[in-house]
């Protein structure tokens, strides 16, 4: 979509909290290049307000009784209407890939800086697609093929995991219900299969793959 013939980016703002709503919208007002044409509280109601204005960019929340984001950004998308920018407070893979298969462009969380939201606004409205970090990486990790994870077996997973929350051998046996013995020897087991040489190591291993 492009910018409105005064220059500015016209802006549609859906979400089922009034405070919410109301914030971003005198965010939006505290700046020249961009307007609100149109506020929602779901997305039965989004539908039709965009219908009614053709946005450039419409800030979608997702989590909304009756019609949820997810739908009304599919809806919104299917009929050509505007583009979507999604801005939840989720970061969950489900989330953002439903919202991405719908065909929302972008995905923003809301505790994002204004400045953020604002830049995101503008991204959109040129053609980009921008992603909170947190929710690219959440993609990135679910979008990983399994094969390039090492085979651990689910008892592997759990001491790893155990490691990684910083706990000692002792204190893993109890957690688990298993001798220290075992869990050396699982220990052994895990550096070998992920290839590294110490426990340190095994915890940023299993941080960077959410083990």
């Amino acid at each position: 979509m492009s910018a409105s013939s005064e220059g500015q980016i016209t802006v549609v703002v859906v979400d089922d909290h009034a405070v919410v709503r109301g914030g971003l919208t005198q965010l939006l007002a505290g700046v020249a290049d961009l307007r609100v044409v149109g506020t929602a509280s779901g997305g039965a109601e989004a539908i039709e307000v965009v219908r009614a204005t053709r946005p450039d960019v419409v800030l979608m929340d997702l989590q909304m009784p009756g019609v949820d984001g997810v739908k009304a950004t599919r809806a919104i998308v299917d009929e050509g209407l505007s583009d979507v920018l999604v801005l939840t407070s989720f970061a969950d893979a489900e989330r953002i890939v439903g919202a991405l298969d719908a065909g929302a462009v972008g995905y923003l969380l809301k505790d994002a800086e204004p400045d953020d939201i604002l830049g995101g606004i503008r991204a959109v409205a040129r053609g980009e697609s921008p992603i909170h970090p947190r929710a690219a990486r959440e993609l990135l990790d679910t979008r990983r093929p399994a094969a390039d994870l090492p085979d651990l077996t689910p008892r592997e997973r759990e001491v790893l995991g155990l490691v990684r929350e910083g706990l000692a051998n002792k204190q893993i046996a109890r957690r688990l219900g298993i001798t220290e013995r075992t869990v050396k020897a699982h220990l052994t087991s895990i550096f070998a299969t992920i290839g590294v040489s110490d426990r340190t190591s095994a915890a940023l291993w299993a941080e960077r793959h959410r083990v």
